[in-house]
């Protein structure tokens, strides 16, 4: 295959840029603050937490565009290629920038922009936002000065606004739009984005060696803290056949490069505690990026995905030129930072099973912060019942052993028994078979221990214990 260098084209703002000057691994904010001196997105993390960074970007999908709020400290600027670019310089006076003065939602400034970007990308998007809505899109903003009860007014005072979608000219970016592969080179380090899962097995064929880039939310840290220089990175976010969900009678198909803001609904409908866990999985600016199969393929043993997947009995595909295969998901993970995906791989989908009615999940997540904060423990647990008595039980933990885990021990102590405080009791007590945790900054061994088995203790109450009714009473003031 012979590498082709072309231009990144996109529009930014209201007018169309195409660049060739610049490395691959450059990021949006670098470019914005740096070369076009659009010094409204502030530098605050530089790793996708403190959302002063935040940007819009729209993505051309059937004859409409999908506009998001996303990271640009962590977004490397070839995958802008044929989208729009909106920053806070763009939108004058809109609603939310309105709203923020006359609220009094701003003292020093610096994270103001970042919140104007996500409240706008939310209003865009949903026409009458919750308090639910709107707290869930600035999770991923940080303020220390203000205080969040005038932003919250202000956003509250925006969402009463009509005028405030976003838009762009079609007929331009339809004109951006690639049939085959990008390729892109600098400086000797290259970037491709295919178009097909076929191209992506055929390039990742000729670079094996290659980083496999999907959302950028572990990979572009590698870039901003670690300063890496990733020679050759291919990326999987164009590629239409890992963009889509299927669901079929056996359950869900989710591509590889689903995002989970694209996967949230489809997995927030197996369990409520699911959904809770999804929406603390991450900002809504990382959830816009991170995609399903990212967090899996990269191993990690404290990444939220893998323990819920692996206790609903996911399977992984994994495609290369030679064709696919498929393995259980709690088989893909070796050893600490070692997967199951051999040279030329990657991940194609991931298969989830329909929930049966008989079956018992839940997922829970403990951290230090309620938002936006990497698990100390994160443990799912499914129970296949039939009567009182338990089949077999599926557990899983993230964040107790050097990768995702199931507990072979605390299983085993659950199949075939009655489900009650006893057997409960007896799978908690074999917990300690399974796992010998490490400390570190996050937790104690002795605490993830007992957390553990405390969450296999609640799981056994909220499964067994009858709901509370709930009553609502009139006070009447004398």
């Amino acid at each position: 295959m012979k590498t082709m260098s072309e231009t990144i084209k996109f529009i930014l703002n209201n007018e169309l840029r195409e660049v060739s000057h610049l490395p691959p691994t450059t990021t949006i904010l670098q470019f914005l603050r740096l070369q076009e001196r659009l010094t409204g997105t502030k530098e605050g993390c530089a790793e996708g937490d403190c959302g002063a960074c935040t940007v819009i970007v729209g993505k051309l999908e059937g004859d409409a565009v999908n506009y998001e709020a996303i990271n640009a400290c962590i977004v490397f600027l070839p995958t802008l290629d044929g989208g729009h670019l909106i920053t806070v310089e763009h939108l004058g006076m809109n609603p939310v920038q309105k709203a923020m003065v006359s609220c009094h939602g701003s003292q020093c400034g610096f994270c103001t922009p970042g919140f104007v970007m996500s409240l706008t990308a939310l209003m865009h998007n949903k026409d009458n936002a919750t308090d639910e809505n709107i707290q869930d899109s600035i999770a991923g903003n940080l303020c220390r000065c203000t205080g969040y009860r005038p932003i919250l007014d202000a956003a509250r005072l925006a969402n009463k606004a009509k005028e405030r979608h976003l838009s762009t000219d079609l007929k331009t970016l339809r004109t951006l739009q690639r049939q085959k592969m990008f390729s892109y080179e600098h400086g000797g380090q290259k970037f491709f984005s295919p178009r097909t899962a076929e191209e992506l097995a055929d390039v990742l064929a000729q670079y094996p060696a290659a980083t496999l880039l999907a959302g950028g939310t572990d990979v572009g840290l590698w870039v901003t803290k670690h300063h890496r220089t990733l020679e050759t990175v291919i990326y999987t976010g164009n590629v239409s056949a890992l963009q889509q969900i299927t669901k079929t009678a056996a359950g869900l198909e989710i591509g590889g490069a689903v995002s989970y803001s694209h996967a949230f609904d489809s997995l927030a409908g197996y369990d409520e505690s699911l959904e809770e866990l999804l929406r603390r999985f991450a900002s809504t600016q990382i959830r816009n990026l991170g995609t399903v199969g990212g967090n899996i393929a990269n191993g990690s043993p404290i990444g939220d995905g893998p323990p819920p997947l692996i206790a609903l009995g996911a399977k992984l595909v994994l495609r290369s030129k030679a064709g696919t295969r498929t393995l259980p998901l709690e088989d893909y993970f070796l050893a600490y930072q070692k997967q199951d995906r051999k040279s030329g791989e990657f991940v194609e989908k991931v298969l989830v099973p329909a929930k049966p009615e008989n079956v018992l999940f839940k997922a829970y997540k403990i951290s230090k912060r309620f938002d936006q904060d990497i698990s100390a423990v994160c443990g799912a647990f499914a129970l296949t019942m039939k009567d009182d008595k338990i089949e077999s039980a599926r557990i899983a933990f993230g964040g107790m052993a050097a990768t995702p885990k199931r507990a072979a021990a605390a299983e085993k102590a659950l199949n075939g028994k009655t489900w009650n405080e006893a057997s409960a009791r007896a799978a908690m007590s074999a917990l300690s078979e399974d796992f010998k945790p490490l400390t570190d900054m996050r937790a104690t061994a002795e605490y993830r221990m007992q957390v553990a088995q405390n969450l296999l203790y609640r799981f056994y109450l909220e499964t067994t214990e009858p709901k509370t009714e709930t009553r609502v009473y009139n006070y009447v003031e004398v």
